[in-house]
């Protein structure tokens, strides 16, 4: 019954040739998707004050205004803050998270401290951020322009090249404009009110880690 048996055939599997037609179209497109993206970038970034809320000096004076009316009691500090922004801008124009038990970790550039979310959009950022035990590390490149200003305790900081420290005491403010990069040292027990103005989708590039 042999001759009965069928033969089987041999699978013969066929491969899809890439055509360099195909892969030259496939990596211009590439290449356009991220110019594009590029450019609207640039444009965002161009424009970007139109959505600015906060005024730097505005902010400065505020903390001024919490060391003064709360010294030595840095939640008392933050309740001013928290107080005085809330009455300046209504709800209808920004959201303010007034829950100043709403500390996470952070942890960026070797350092490690813990911060207050109370503002944040596309353009801007408003934290208190700081430590009781101190810390050290790498400020990292800023891709938005930083303000951080002293509430209680003391920040050493400097730039390559510098041989003398910046000094920052409360009532301060440590201005990083975008790109600056620093090795700064908060000493124990300081905390401070940071505010960075600019295009949040850069900024998130870098951003510090959360838990």
């Amino acid at each position: 019954m042999a001759g009965d048996k069928k033969t089987a055939k041999p699978r013969v599997e066929t491969k899809l040739q890439v055509q360099p037609g195909d892969l030259l179209t496939k990596w211009a497109s590439r290449v356009v998707i991220g110019l594009l993206l590029v450019a609207f970038g640039w444009l965002l970034d161009s424009i970007k004050h139109r959505w600015y809320v906060f005024d730097p000096t505005e902010l400065h004076q505020l903390a001024q205004a919490a060391i003064a009316s709360s010294p030595n009691d840095t939640a008392g500090m933050i309740q001013h803050i928290v107080t005085n922004i809330t009455l300046t801008y209504p709800s209808n124009q920004i959201k303010i998270n007034v829950d100043s038990s709403e500390w996470v970790f952070n942890n960026a550039g070797g350092a490690m401290g813990a911060m207050y979310l109370i503002h944040a959009s596309i353009t801007e950022y408003l934290i208190i951020f700081g430590t009781p035990l101190g810390t050290e590390g790498h400020s990292g490149i800023h891709t938005a322009d930083d303000y951080f200003n002293i509430l209680v305790g003391e920040e050493w900081a400097f730039r390559p090249g510098a041989l003398e420290m910046e000094r920052y005491t409360p009532g301060t403010v440590n201005y990083m404009p975008r790109g600056t990069v620093k090795q700064y040292k908060m000493h124990e027990g300081c905390f401070a009110l940071e505010y960075a103005r600019g295009m949040r989708p850069r900024v998130l590039i870098c951003c510090p880690k959360l838990t």
